[in-house]
C-alpha cells in the first residue's frame, strides 16, 4: 500500500499528518487508555465520513472507469473494502477470544501503522481472499455494508476495556490495537487509491 500526493481538498490530509504526531509516545499494557481510544475512534470517523464523501454522488461511467485494463475501479476498491474489512474484523474477534500474553512490545512504532496509510509509494497486490470480483454493482450498497460493519467496530473502539496492547495478532509482532488501528489506516489507502482514480487521464468529468 502506499503514499501518494495528498490533494488540498481531501478532507482528512492535515489531520492524517495531525494523527502521526499525535500516535507517539510508549505502549502500556492494561484496559484501553482513554488518549488512545480517542485516537482511535478519531481515525475511524475520519475514514468513515472521507469515503462516503469520495464514493457519493458519482456517476456509473465514474464508478467503473479504469486507468488501465489491469487497475481497479473505484467501484472494485469499494467492493475490496467490502471484501476485506470483515476479514480483518474476524481476526480482531478471534484474538479478543484468546487470553492476554506475555507480549507487552510490538515491533514498530504506532506511527509506522499510520504512515501506512499515507505512503503510497510501496504498493502490494493484495491477497486472493480479498482481491474485488467485479460482483458490487451498486456502491451506495456497498456504501452502506462497509458503515454498518464500521459502526461494530466503533462501538467496540468506544466501550472495549480488553488489554489490546497485551495480545499480539496472529504472531506478527504487531499488537491488537495497532492492528484495529491498521483497518481503519488501510481504508485511507484506498481512498487515496479512489482520488488517483479520480486524477487519472481520462476520468470522466
Amino acid at each position: 500500500m502506499t503514499a501518494c500526493c495528498l490533494p488540498v481538498r481531501c478532507p482528512g490530509a492535515c489531520a492524517v499528518l495531525a494523527f502521526a504526531a499525535l500516535f507517539t509516545g510508549v505502549c502500556t499494557a492494561g484496559p484501553l487508555p482513554a488518549m488512545e481510544r480517542e485516537r482511535l475512534v478519531a481515525h475511524f470517523e475520519m475514514t468513515n465520513r472521507w469515503l462516503a464523501q469520495e464514493v457519493t454522488g458519482l456517476t456509473p461511467a465514474q464508478l467503473a472507469f479504469k486507468a488501465a485494463p489491469d487497475k481497479w475501479s473505484i467501484l472494485d476498491v469499494v467492493e475490496h473494502l467490502t471484501i476485506a474489512e470483515p476479514q480483518y474484523w474476524q481476526w480482531v474477534q478471534d484474538c479478543l477470544k484468546q487470553p492476554v500474553g506475555a507480549f507487552a512490545r510490538p515491533k514498530h512504532p504506532d506511527e509506522e501503522t499510520l504512515w501506512y496509510g499515507i505512503d503510497r509509494t510501496e504498493r502490494n497486490k493484495t491477497a486472493a481472499a480479498r482481491e474485488s470480483k467485479g460482483e458490487l454493482k451498486d456502491a451506495r450498497k456497498g456504501l452502506e455494508q462497509f458503515l454498518k460493519l464500521r459502526g461494530e467496530m466503533l462501538a467496540l473502539a468506544k466501550s472495549t476495556q480488553e488489554d489490546l496492547r497485551g495480545r499480539e495478532i496472529q504472531k506478527s509482532g504487531t499488537d491488537l490495537y495497532q492492528w484495529f488501528l491498521m483497518i481503519s489506516v488501510h481504508s485511507q489507502r484506498h481512498i487515496l487509491q479512489i482520488q488517483e482514480i479520480k486524477a487519472s487521464a481520462g476520468y470522466p468529468r
